[in-house]
């Protein structure tokens, strides 16, 4: 099954379905896209669970970049204060690749750790899902590890000067010095970024949160029951996510959901960002495409 990466090109209002425009574009090989985010050179890079990391122009063009040492779990994906693409391994590093498509990859020291998620803040930091640790590489491949009290899953910049993080239980805070805080949430958290009204936001099984810098968290059910992944700002009042199934959600900062179903795609897991000029992307498997 081969991968896809589609750009929702129009933005509606609440309640304005019939606005919503998608293009999709289809990868020659892979299997399926992950993570994606907008890149230093305009284009968007994806990460790949099949080995290979990706990047799309806005007209659609595709180009698939095999990452040295053969078959690897790509997850988390993100920008670089140096003007390259970082990524994580499953199999236990952190990947850096710049425009032109040069991988170096760093080992992270504690085995089986496997680095999920990964955010730009002056370094790159990752979340560790098999280990209580948050990770931090310096863009010359300096890794330090810090402990924390539950394995992370998403993680963000936070507008605090702090990472947030998510976990099954908590929201968790994590200064550039190691400290930890975690907010207890009622249903496991996944992916989590910084809104446009200055607290975070975060998606969970059957629910979207926002949380405060303070720590007051406030969630909003998702009907049906779904659970959401990936989440982004893109507007000055609302943020999209996507879930694992069949659908795009718009949340405001007030908390109106809006569902919009993308016909022919399996979305997966955590993959939507925002574009050079508006437009939401996200990615997954066209449940119509063969291999």
């Amino acid at each position: 099954m081969r991968i896809l990466v589609a750009l929702l090109l129009s933005l509606p209002a609440f309640g304005l379905a019939q606005d919503i425009a998608i293009a999709g574009f289809q990868a020659p090989v892979g299997g399926a896209s992950e993570a994606i985010t907008l890149g230093p050179d305009g284009a968007m890079w994806f990460t790949d669970v099949t080995g290979y990391i990706g990047r799309i122009t806005e007209a659609g063009f595709i180009t698939l970049y095999p990452v040295p040492g053969g078959f690897n779990q790509f997850y988390g994906i993100a920008t670089g204060p140096d003007g390259a693409v970082w990524f994580t391994g499953a199999s236990g590093y952190v990947g850096r690749i710049t425009t032109a498509g040069v991988v170096t990859e760093y080992s992270v020291p504690t085995n089986d750790a496997y680095p999920y998620s990964i955010t730009a803040d002056g370094a790159l930091w990752f979340t560790e899902l098999y280990a209580n640790q948050i990770g931090r590489i310096t863009t010359s491949g300096t890794i330090t590890e810090y402990p924390v009290p539950n394995p992370g899953g998403g993680i963000t910049a936070g507008p605090d000067g702090a990472l947030w993080f998510t976990t099954a239980s908590a929201i968790g805070r994590i200064t550039t010095t190691g400290s930890t805080t975690e907010y207890p949430v009622s249903t496991g958290a996944t992916s989590i970024t910084t809104g446009p009204d200055g607290a975070l936001w975060f998606t969970a099984y059957g629910s979207i949160g926002r949380i405060t810098t303070g720590g007051t968290i406030s969630e909003y059910p998702l009907y049906p029951y779904e659970p959401a992944f990936g989440i982004v700002a893109v507007a000055s009042d609302a943020l999209w996510f996507a879930d694992n199934g069949d659908y795009i959600g718009r949340i405001t900062t007030d908390g109106v959901i809006t569902h919009y179903s993308p016909a022919g795609f399996q979305l997966t897991y955590g993959g939507i960002a925002a574009g050079l000029h508006g437009g939401v992307w996200f990615t997954g498997r066209g449940s119509t495409v063969e291999g």
